[in-house]
């Protein structure tokens, strides 16, 4: 690799055509200015300039340089210019967060990514151990979890919470007088539906309930969207987070109805320590904040 030093003397002097007018506008003394020159050649192996007098031209491997040098200046002027724009809608955003959370944060989104045609967003529904792990070795830039990750590395910051939902047919009655009745219309299930009949059901009904491996499955469905589809038709109930109803087309059709024992999931936004975050991420991180206070 060129000296960089060395490369920047030799495109000064070109632009000047002169050893004392370079020496004066990189502050160096003449005969520094040929040292360079001379280091650069022996690096190349290459003679750059074929002198004349008190002046010189360059030689075929002196132009090849000198447009080198042109071309790292242009670089570096534009790399300059895009670190102080820091333009919030352009640029990659990388998020994470559970099925739920993102069909609620989705349409959120959208808007800007509408106004913005230089934005790319990578909206990725993960289980949480792939969200921290995602978070610590860069693939994502922000992460919604359902703890605070504890972790030296990120830093994270409490959004609220939501609540675990038993859900039913709109037209089902509002109470459930026993685990029997729910088991009787059967568990719409679904890949996290199991860890949440052991959280919720076996709460609520301590005794009846005997384990998600023993429940009647009516139906299994592992497109988040799609999960309370069946139930809205009025088949068989599931379990879901509210984020998960609150972005169901067609949730007028649905029942949330509330046991006597609640249980509530949190919700915690991380992102690596210690990183300033452009304009782009503040304005996601500032967009998944809004999403969250649409939860109960």
């Amino acid at each position: 690799m060129l000296n960089a030093t060395w490369l920047d003397t030799f495109t000064t002097l070109c632009e000047t055509g002169h050893f004392t007018r370079a020496a004066e506008r990189l502050n160096m003394t003449q005969p520094g200015v040929s040292q360079h020159l001379r280091k650069l050649e022996a690096q190349l192996g290459q003679s750059l300039i074929a002198r004349e007098g008190k002046s010189f031209t360059l030689t075929a491997a002196g132009e090849a340089v000198f447009a080198l040098g042109r071309a790292r200046r242009n670089e570096e002027k534009h790399l300059r210019a895009a670190l102080e724009t820091d333009d919030r809608d352009a640029g990659e955003v990388r998020i994470a967060c559970s099925g739920s959370f993102a069909m609620l944060l989705y349409p959120v989104l959208l808007p800007w990514m509408r106004a913005a045609p230089g934005l790319a967003i990578h909206l990725q529904a993960a289980p949480q151990a792939d969200i921290l792990a995602g978070l610590l070795d860069g693939r994502f830039d922000l992460g919604v979890l359902g703890a605070d990750p504890g972790h030296a590395r990120l830093e994270a910051r409490h959004l609220g919470r939501e609540e675990l939902c038993l859900v039913l047919p709109a037209d089902a009655p509002d109470r459930v007088p026993g685990f029997a009745d729910l088991d009787a219309r059967g568990f719409v299930a679904h890949p996290d539906g199991y860890a949440y009949a052991d959280d919720l059901l076996n709460l609520n009904f301590p005794g009846a309930y005997p384990g998600a491996d023993r429940m009647r499955i009516r139906a299994y469905v592992n497109q988040i969207g799609q999960i309370p589809a069946p139930v809205a038709e009025g088949i068989g109930y599931t379990l879901l987070p509210h984020s998960g109803i609150e972005a169901f087309a067609r949730k007028d059709r649905l029942q949330v109805v509330p046991l006597p024992q609640r249980r509530w999931h949190a919700l915690w936004l991380a992102a690596r320590r210690g990183r300033p975050l452009p304009a782009r991420l503040k304005h996601a991180r500032d967009l998944i904040v809004t999403s969250a206070g649409q939860l109960k």
